[in-house]
């Protein structure tokens, strides 16, 4: 492990395991300029899915290395899910974790001889983990359609996984769904059906944050930076040859901005100095050949990662 990784593990601070797990809660509050915010002030009870692994799973599936193999040139509409491992109290990200993942093809189909839309990832040092794939399918179960869903294995280091579901909002079969539309007690999906967004790629993109019983590396709360710091944008998103970073220190404080690919490397460092309370703005200007995809923006306090942002470079 080089030692930039060794520092950004021991640094940072982003966002399944039968019943024993919980994610933050997540509210959308609308603000001025009609961006949506995310309020993770607490963390809670997350549960497993009320038809568990269901009846498609396939053991050992092929490691995802960026898309879901059988999805960059299948049809359907392309969707990129990332979220972050964190341990019960949101206070330590958790390295290293397995995410197994399935779905049916656009026409709600599964592969039951092969692997498409089959495979695993793994959370890098920071926590973090991405993968890019389709909107997945509906199919009749019984007498009315499942909603569109994908299949979960959460496996952290010597820890029980669980195995879970995950939904998306406005799916108008979640109602009437056994299963999605419970709302309370051990198999609540509340929490489990997230909102998506096109990029103006026209990609959908949807953020599923995972809390989970395991041990990790230190990061704080999530409230962190509404005390120390934080950053309010990073635009264009996407974008191809300079990114504009703005962000707030909220005290005199050692501050850090730097940036890192989704396999957790250090990319660049744009600030690493004592500032005072203020807001600032930053410009990244990559070198040429840096590959197109995904990268996090974290500001760190005091050696303390506190926030971050994702962007993608065209």
């Amino acid at each position: 492990m080089s030692n930039k990784r060794r520092t950004f593990l021991k640094n940072t601070g982003l966002g399944l395991l039968a019943v024993s797990l919980v994610r933050p809660k997540t509210k959308s509050i609308n603000d001025s300029s009609n961006k949506t915010k995310i309020d993770q002030s607490a963390c809670e009870m997350t549960t497993t899915d009320y038809f568990g692994e269901g009846p498609f799973y396939s053991d050992n599936p092929p490691e995802i290395s960026e898309y879901i193999q059988g999805s960059e040139s299948s049809k359907g509409n392309p969707l990129v899910i990332s979220g972050r491992v964190l341990n019960l109290e949101c206070s330590e990200y958790i390295p290293n974790t397995i995410i197994d993942v399935w779905h049916a093809n656009h026409q709600g189909q599964y592969d039951n001889t092969g692997f498409n839309f089959r495979g695993f990832t793994r959370t890098n040092d920071q926590g973090f983990y991405l993968f890019k794939t389709i909107v997945p399918g509906k199919y009749l179960n019984g007498t009315d359609f499942r909603p569109s869903h994908i299949h979960f294995k959460v496996k952290p280091p010597n820890f029980p996984q669980l195995t879970t579901q995950l939904y998306f909002e406005g799916d108008d079969k979640i109602p009437g769904d056994a299963a999605a539309s419970i709302d309370s007690g051990t198999f609540d999906a509340t929490n489990r059906i997230i909102p998506l967004n096109m990029n103006s790629t026209g990609v959908m993109e949807g953020q599923f944050d995972i809390v989970i019983d395991g041990n990790g590396i230190s990061v704080g709360t999530q409230e962190i930076h509404l005390n120390t710091g934080m950053i309010y944008s990073a635009s264009p998103n996407p974008f191809q040859n300079s990114l504009t970073i703005k962000y707030g220190v909220f005290k005199k404080s050692k501050v850090g901005i730097k940036i890192y690919n989704v396999e957790g490397i250090e990319i660049a460092e744009l600030e690493d100095r004592i500032m005072s309370a203020e807001k600032y703005e930053a410009t990244w200007n990559p070198s040429k050949y840096l590959q197109p995809g995904y990268y996090f923006i974290s500001i760190s306090i005091n050696n303390v990662q506190v926030h971050y942002v994702k962007v993608l470079k065209e």
